[in-house]
C-alpha cells in the first residue's frame, strides 16, 4: 500500500523510467530437431507467419518421469550462432486440437492462443522467441494434472529453465499469460529463478482456493473447474501431429486415476489445509522480485481480485498495471462495436516496452505510469502503485441479527420469486459466466424495510451519513463482528445515491460460528460521490453465486467494524483511458432500489 503525499504528485513522478491463418491445409511435417529448422507459414498456414515452428520434449523439475512438450516459435530466417529473449507460456489451453475444446483445424499445428499478441507486438520482427509449454497432463506433456499445485511448479520451474538454457536463448525469460498462463506467471515470480526476468500476468488467480470456496462456502463450479480441466487433459488431439505427441497426449485416458485425484483436490474445502497452501500464490509472492505486469478487472465475475492486494503487497520488485472496471478479457481485447475491452490504447506496445526494458536492457522511450488505474466513474488516474491511500479507517457498523435462511422469509413476506442460477457450472477459468445471477429485484429494498419495522429477517443493514465530499474506496475492505449463532453470512457495500439507487460493489462471504468472525471483501476502487451514502449489509447468503446450506439459525451480530482505506479523487494525476465497456453492463446488473436508512456512522474525510 503506498500512502498519498499532501501534495498531488507530478504526472512524471507516476511513471516507470525507462486466428490461425485461414487457408488451405498443408501437410508438412510435424517435428524438426533442428531449432535453426523448422515449419514456416509458407509450410503450414497455422504457423505464424514470420517465424518457424519446431517441437521439444523435456522432463518437469520434480523427478517424477513428467515429460514437457513444447511449441518453440523462432524468428524465421534466425542463423546458427544468433539468440534472442524468449517469451514464455505455461499452460493447458496449447494442444493442437484445440484450447478447451475440438476446434475443427484439419491438420495440425501450434495454437493460436496468443496470436494476437505475437502479432499486435510484431514479436518475432522485434527479436523475440515465443514458447508455448503443455502442463502436466495437457496436450503433448505426460503426468497427472495438478491444478496449481507443486507438480504444475514443478512444470514452471522446468520450462523457465529450459528456454533459459537453449542453443537459440539469450538466457533470458519473460513469461506471459491470462486466466490459467498467468496464473502460471505469478508461480514462475514466486520461484524466483534467475532467468526469469518479467512477468506479464492479465486477470490471474491470485490464491487458488478462492477460486473454489470464499472461506468455505463452495462456489458453483466447486466441481465443475475440475469436470472442465479433465474434460481439456483427455481431448483427442489430430491424427498428423507426430507419434511422440500423441502417445503422450493419451496419457489421461491411460492413467483415469489421474483425473480421480484432480477432482478430489477441489472438494477440500479448508483453506488451511495443506493442499491449498501449497497454491497460495500470494503468500508464497513474499519476498519475490521478478519484475511484474498485471491486470485486473476490480468487477471481474471469473478471476477475482481476492488476495491481489496481499500478492502485490508481498512482492518487492518493480510492478506495472492495469486496473479497472473490466471483465475476463485481455488488453488488446475489443467488444462488438471496436470499443477497446479495457478502455485503454496501446497494450501491444507497452508490453513489448517493458520485456525490451529487462530482457533486452533498453531504456524506455515512452514513461508509462506505473498503475494505471480506472475507477468506477470510467476515469483513469496514473499512480505509483496500488492501493494508494490517504488514510485508513475503521468504523463502527453496530449490533444487529439476521436469520441464515437464504433470504426465505424476506421472500416469503414480500412474496417474491426466488433468484434463479447457482447451478453447478463445469468452466475452466476461460469460460465463467460474465455476470453472476442476482437476488430478486426488490428484495434489499424489502429487507430494508423489514428491518426498519422491527423485525429479524434474511439481512441487517446500517447506513453512513451522506459523504461531504468525494471519496474512494480502495485496497482490500474488511469487516469484522462478533457472532452469536452458525451459518453463514454474506456482506455488500452499496453506493447509494439521493435518488435511492444504490449499486453494490463489493461482497463476500464466509461459513460463521460463534466468536469473532473477521472476512475481507474483494479488492475494490469505486468512487463514493458527494452526497451519496455507503449501505453495509450483513445477512444470509441470497444470490446463486454460492452453493451455500442456510443453518436456520439467528445470528446475533455484536460490534461490528468496517475497516477501509480511502483515497481522495481530487488528487488524482490523470492518464489516457475511456470507460471500458463493462462498467455499464455491471451497474445494470447490480444496481437496485434501496433507500439509506438513517445513518449511524460518519466517513473521515480522506
Amino acid at each position: 500500500m503506498i500512502r498519498r503525499p499532501e501534495v498531488a504528485l507530478a504526472a512524471a513522478s507516476a511513471v516507470v523510467a525507462g486466428l490461425a491463418l485461414a487457408g488451405p491445409a498443408v501437410a508438412s511435417p510435424a517435428h524438426h530437431a533442428s531449432p535453426r529448422g523448422g515449419t514456416t507459414h509458407a509450410e503450414n498456414d497455422r504457423v505464424p507467419a514470420g517465424s518457424a515452428w519446431t517441437q521439444e520434449y523435456f522432463p518437469s523439475s520434480d523427478r517424477s518421469g513428467t515429460q514437457l512438450h513444447a511449441d518453440v516459435l523462432l524468428p524465421e530466417g534466425l542463423r546458427k550462432g544468433q539468440k534472442v529473449p524468449v517469451i514464455l507460456s505455461v499452460g493447458p489451453y496449447f494442444g493442437h486440437s484445440g484450447q478447451t475444446d475440438d476446434e475443427g483445424f484439419t491438420h495440425t499445428g501450434p495454437s493460436a492462443r496468443f496470436n494476437d499478441f505475437i502479432e499486435g507486438s510484431d514479436l518475432f520482427k522485434q527479436g523475440y522467441a515465443f514458447v508455448m509449454v503443455d502442463l502436466r497432463g495437457f496436450g503433448g506433456s505426460t503426468g497427472c494434472l495438478d491444478w496449481g499445485g507443486p507438480g504444475e511448479q514443478a512444470d514452471v520451474k522446468a520450462a523457465v529453465d529450459w528456454a533459459g538454457k537453449q542453443s537459440w536463448s539469450t538466457g533470458k525469460v519473460g513469461m506471459y499469460g491470462k486466466s490459467y498462463d498467468a496464473v502460471t506467471g505469478l508461480i514462475g515470480n514466486d520461484l524466483d529463478q534467475k532467468p526469469l526476468k518479467a512477468v506479464v500476468a492479465q486477470e490471474p488467480v491470485w490464491d487458488l482456493y478462492q477460486y473454489i470456496y470464499s472461506n468455505g462456502v463452495p462456489r458453483p463450479n466447486v466441481t465443475g473447474t475440475a469436470n472442465a480441466y479433465n474434460s481439456i487433459a483427455t481431448l483427442p488431439q489430430l491424427a498428423d501431429d507426430d507419434p511422440h505427441y500423441l502417445a503422450n497426449a493419451t496419457y489421461e485416458q491411460q492413467h483415469p486415476e489421474c483425473l480421480t485425484r484432480n477432482a478430489d483436490g477441489y472438494k477440500i474445502a479448508d483453506q488451511k489445509s495443506a493442499h491449498w497452501k501449497a497454491r497460495d500464490l500470494a503468500a508464497k509472492a513474499k519476498g519475490s522480485d521478478t519484475p511484474l505486469f498485471v491486470t485486473q478487472g476490480f468487477v471481474e465475475n471469473n478471476t477475482k481480485p481476492e488476495e491481489m492486494q496481499e500478492y502485490l503487497d508481498n512482492h518487492h520488485g518493480p510492478e506495472r498495471g492495469w486496473l479497472g472496471q473490466w471483465d475476463h478479457v485481455r488488453g488488446g481485447d475489443r467488444v462488438s462495436d471496436g470499443r477497446l475491452a479495457m478502455g485503454r490504447e496501446g497494450w501491444y506496445a507497452e508490453t513489448l516496452s517493458f520485456y525490451d526494458q529487462y530482457l533486452k536492457g533498453k531504456r524506455p522511450r515512452v514513461s508509462y505510469p506505473a498503475f494505471a488505474i480506472e475507477d468506477s466513474t470510467g476515469a483513469w488516474r496514473a499512480e505509483r502503485g496500488w492501493p494508494t491511500t490517504s488514510r485508513t479507517t475503521t468504523v463502527r457498523l453496530g449490533d444487529g441479527a439476521y436469520v441464515d435462511d437464504g433470504g426465505a422469509s424476506a421472500r416469503n413476506t414480500l412474496s417474491l420469486s426466488p433468484q434463479g442460477g447457482g447451478k453447478p457450472g463445469d468452466f475452466d477459468m476461460e469460460h465463467a459466466p460474465a455476470l453472476d445471477p442476482v437476488a430478486p429485484q426488490g428484495l434489499a429494498k424489502g429487507l430494508a424495510g423489514i428491518q426498519e419495522a422491527g423485525a429479524v429477517t434474511s439481512s441487517w443493514f446500517t447506513w453512513s451519513r451522506p459523504l461531504a465530499r468525494d471519496t474512494r474506496i480502495t485496497g482490500t475492505p474488511n469487516i469484522s463482528f462478533k457472532a452469536k449463532g452458525s451459518g453463514n453470512v454474506m456482506l455488500k457495500l452499496y453506493d447509494v445515491g439521493p435518488d435511492g439507487k444504490a449499486a453494490m460493489f463489493d461482497e463476500q462471504v464466509s461459513l460463521v460460528k460463534s466468536g469473532r468472525v473477521s472476512v475481507d471483501l474483494k479488492a475494490t476502487d469505486w468512487t463514493l460521490k458527494a452526497g451519496h451514502v455507503l449501505g453495509v449489509e450483513v445477512g444470509s447468503i441470497q444470490s446463486g453465486s454460492w452453493r451455500d446450506t442456510p443453518s436456520g439459525e439467528t445470528i446475533a451480530v455484536d460490534d461490528a467494524r468496517l475497516a477501509l482505506a480511502l483515497d481522495d479523487p481530487a488528487r488524482d494525476v490523470a492518464t489516457a483511458g475511456a470507460r471500458s465497456p463493462f462498467l455499464d453492463t455491471y451497474l445494470r446488473q447490480y444496481t437496485v432500489t434501496l433507500a439509506a436508512g438513517e445513518g449511524s456512522f460518519t466517513l473521515p474525510r480522506a
